[in-house]
């Protein structure tokens, strides 16, 4: 399958690219995946983690050491911590959550999966959620991997992104729409 070329153009993509292929070749995308997912939880827990990675002030040696302690105490494979240690020594840690966003991407499209949130004015119960996923996998061809996230400020409806694509039915919206309406 093809994959975005907005992905592979950025700096994080061509990271990211890279990894994957290394993983492909060496048949250890899954724990290369599960391993970027451990660090980007770590990464969302630990503040001193993050700061690790944006700090200027570190030398490369430093903090490949750090991010080589890290990589041990979340027992990451050998090919994500040399992973890692590349980012260290080309000073590219700063990138790593975009690296692991695009990786995720990547994965995905290689799977034949699509990204997908919605968002609802209320809580989805697990069979309204897996209705959506049925629908929306029919809709696109494909397997949709569907995030949910609550905003009460749209009332009711959904609002549903695919890709770069938004199915906005919302009550906040329809309302919006006929108050432009009643103006004209």
């Amino acid at each position: 399958m093809d994959i975005s070329a907005g992905i592979k153009a950025s700096l994080a993509g061509r990271y990211a690219s890279a990894l994957f292929d290394l993983a492909s070749e060496n048949g250890k995308v899954t724990p290369v995946e599960s391993d970027l997912e451990k660090l980007a939880s770590a990464l969302a827990e630990s503040g001193d983690l993050a700061a690790l990675t944006t700090n200027p002030q570190l030398t490369r040696d430093a903090a490949g050491k750090a991010i080589a302690a890290v990589a041990k105490a979340l027992k990451l494979n050998a090919l994500t911590a040399n992973f890692l240690g590349v980012l260290a020594a080309n000073r590219r840690l700063a990138k790593l959550p975009a690296i692991i966003s695009a990786f995720r991407a990547i994965a995905a499209a290689q799977r034949g999966e699509v990204a997908a949130t919605v968002t609802s004015a209320h809580p989805l119960s697990a069979d309204q959620l897996a209705a959506l996923k049925t629908k929306l996998t029919a809709r696109e061809g494909r397997t949709v991997m569907l995030s949910a996230s609550v905003d009460p400020d749209l009332l009711g409806g959904l609002v549903v992104t695919i890709g770069s694509q938004r199915i906005d039915a919302s009550i906040r919206t329809r309302l919006n729409s006929l108050a432009q309406a009643m103006k004209a």
